[in-house]
């Protein structure tokens, strides 16, 4: 039995106020090329489908005709969970209509108990759970026990769900959680404060598969058949050294047997460009994948006009601009900084880059007349 583990799609979501909706239809479509070509038993989704609980109409849109293709016109089930971006409500409208079809959306406690079973030769009985994501009141709430962690909440979820274990079944959980000591990144939305939303993976380790979603890179944690398949897609520029894509499962006789790593191509990469301004403009002209999302950090240490309008001249999606080279000795008294630098230094800079020529002594005797009379107007 083989099937696909993925995370964290987050449908509708902006980055730097531009639309990643076509980047991630260009993902889902090489989703859908591989179950086309490759024998899939079903599709996993762990949690945070869209990227926030009222999605734009698009994002919907996008959604309905992946699920629509995977299941209807392929034939696979899918089985996915509400994450901590997911409204569960909203999530679950229809969801007993849409089982006839092989979607099985998992957003409720009563839901999670009971499992969607699939046979298979290769692997006989294998059970899928779906945990929704809920913090602790939710839990303590519904199930009236004193839980005021994650921990403690996914701690009694996880013996709910064995306690409805077939003996000769095979058992895979699909959660949306912070499991203790992995990896996180900056684009990833905090469960809670202070730590309390950090999970052990020993509530886990009774299943023959733990099929993970919230954090954004690949990675197992506590044992090989415990991980996150990662989101669709990079989401920050911290995440510029991850491979994105889906985590391929195959199950035998005994359980899990391997996972797999497929990669996903981006229609534009993300990733940070470091170096002064005319080393990063020359090589551009011969940067191949000049159309990826870019930050792009200055090291100049002098000012320059309009940097962004000329780097979207070689990166025209550039998104971001930082300038730590201009920051060179800040932690030093703002007095001693304000006297290396001149009104008529400050001025040079900004003529060089506008005119593209330095100050001749003429010029530069005038311009030194106009700052004096200014400064003699402020003191009077």
């Amino acid at each position: 039995m083989k099937f696909l583990h993925t995370s964290d799609w987050h449908l509708g979501r902006q980055f730097h106020h531009v639309s990643l909706l076509e980047d991630q239809a260009s993902l889902l479509a090489q989703l859908i090329d591989y179950i086309k070509n490759h024998s899939v038993d079903a599709v996993i989704i762990a949690g945070d489908i869209f990227d926030r609980s009222v999605p734009p109409t698009k994002a919907i849109e996008l959604l309905n005709k992946t699920l629509n293709t995977i299941c209807e016109e392929l034939k696979t089930p899918v089985i996915l969970i509400p994450g901590n971006h997911d409204s569960a409500a909203r999530l679950n409208f229809g969801a007993k209509q849409m089982k006839a079809s092989g979607l099985h959306i998992v957003s409720s406690f009563d839901q999670m108990v009971e499992p969607i079973t699939i046979e298979t030769k290769q692997a006989g009985l294998v059970s899928f759970y779906g945990m929704p994501y809920s913090d602790p009141e939710s839990v303590k709430h519904h199930f009236q026990q004193p839980v005021s962690t994650h921990d403690e909440a996914h701690q009694l979820l996880a013996d709910k769900i064995k306690d409805c274990f077939i003996s000769e079944h095979k058992n895979v959980l699909v959660s949306h959680c912070f499991v203790d000591g992995a990896i996180e990144s900056d684009s990833e939305r905090p469960l809670s404060i202070g730590g309390s939303d950090r999970v052990s993976h020993e509530h886990f380790v009774d299943f023959d598969y733990v099929a993970l979603g919230h954090l954004h890179q690949p990675q197992k944690k506590g044992a090989e058949y415990i991980r996150y398949s990662g989101s669709l897609m990079k989401y920050s520029f911290s995440e510029q050294h991850h491979k994105k894509g889906m985590t391929l499962v195959e199950f035998d006789k005994d359980g899990f047997k391997t996972s797999e790593h497929i990669d996903l191509k981006p229609r534009h990469d993300m990733r940070v460009i470091e170096g002064n301004m005319d080393e990063i403009l020359q090589a551009a002209k011969s940067d191949p994948n000049n159309e990826d999302y870019v930050l792009v950090r200055l090291m100049d240490k002098h000012a320059i006009l309009e940097p962004m309008e000329k780097f979207r001249t070689v990166y025209p999606n550039i998104l971001h601009l930082e300038k730590p080279g201009m920051l060179v000795g800040v932690e030093q008294e703002l007095g001693a900084a304000s006297l290396k630098r001149s009104e008529i230094d400050m001025f040079e800079d900004f003529f060089q880059e506008a005119q593209k020529s330095s100050l001749n002594e003429a010029q530069k005797e005038v311009i030194e007349q106009v700052i004096q009379q200014l400064t003699c107007q402020s003191e009077s």
